[in-house]
């Protein structure tokens, strides 16, 4: 992001707005959540799924489910993270807290939209004090209630959008577009997993492939799974072959 010499004094804390109402330190949090790696959510007929780039450091050294992007909040809610882990696995023990907290106050699930609105609250809070600084994390939610389904996915800001299918996180715009291009209503849990997959393959390197990928899905009656690596290999044996490879590189 570049800056005049001039702006540089307003992005020394989060309280001082610069001239023309912004808040840099929000939008180095934004930046934070671009050099992420890409999570993605589409939603099915009676579900949502959820993938993201599980980025291993070292594939042969490491131990892959140690990596966790994507994270069971409550037995009908799951969330997919993109940018700082640590501050994404603080929001995700705040919201398993407020979500048990309705179970136990109010003897039912904590409907879907009001938890996505409590993490955004106190997402809010870090950009309204001095002293702390902004969550440089995106959470894309998803789940079911009596409502019906939702995914959706809450900035560092702490503004929230609902979708039907979308991603976060680094180089995002190509599974955006392909989503924009072949999302339709009453998708199949199957054909919503190959919709993700390939959505996110798009925004891979040239050459990258998806052996490093998590996928999970949350589904009425059925409740949070996470997919094995053998069964996303299945699928990833089902996609069309890609036109071109990568569209981009992360970072």
């Amino acid at each position: 992001m570049e800056m005049q010499p001039g702006q540089m004094a307003y992005d020394r804390a989060i309280t001082v707005f610069s001239p023309d109402g912004r808040l840099f330190q929000v939008e180095y949090a934004r930046e934070a959540v671009r050099r992420g790696a890409t999570t993605a959510g589409v939603t099915f007929k009676n579900g949502v799924v959820l993938v993201a780039d599980r980025r291993i450091p070292n594939p042969k050294l490491a131990e892959p489910t140690s990596l966790e992007k994507i994270h069971q909040i409550d037995e009908h809610i799951a969330c997919a993270t993109a940018g700082l882990v640590a501050d994404a696995r603080v929001l995700v023990d705040f919201a398993r807290l407020t979500s048990q907290i309705n179970r136990v106050t109010y003897a039912e699930p904590m409907p879907v939209e009001l938890l996505v609105r409590r993490i955004c609250d106190y997402k809010q809070q870090y950009t309204q004090f001095g002293g702390v600084r902004p969550f440089g994390t995106a959470l894309l939610v998803g789940g079911y209630d009596d409502d019906g389904l939702h995914l959706f996915e809450t900035e560092p800001s702490g503004s929230l959008t609902s979708f039907n299918a979308t991603a976060t996180g680094g180089n995002k715009a190509p599974v955006m577009e392909l989503f924009e291009q072949k999302y339709k209503d009453g998708l199949d849990v199957d054909d919503a997993i190959l919709l993700a997959l390939e959505g996110l393959r798009q925004s891979l390197d040239e050459g990258g492939n998806l052996s490093q990928v998590e996928v999970c899905t949350l589904a009425e009656g059925k409740g949070f799974d996470r997919l094995a690596p053998e069964e996303i290999q299945k699928y990833a044996a089902r996609l069309p072959s890609p036109s071109g490879g990568g569209r981009g590189s992360r970072s």
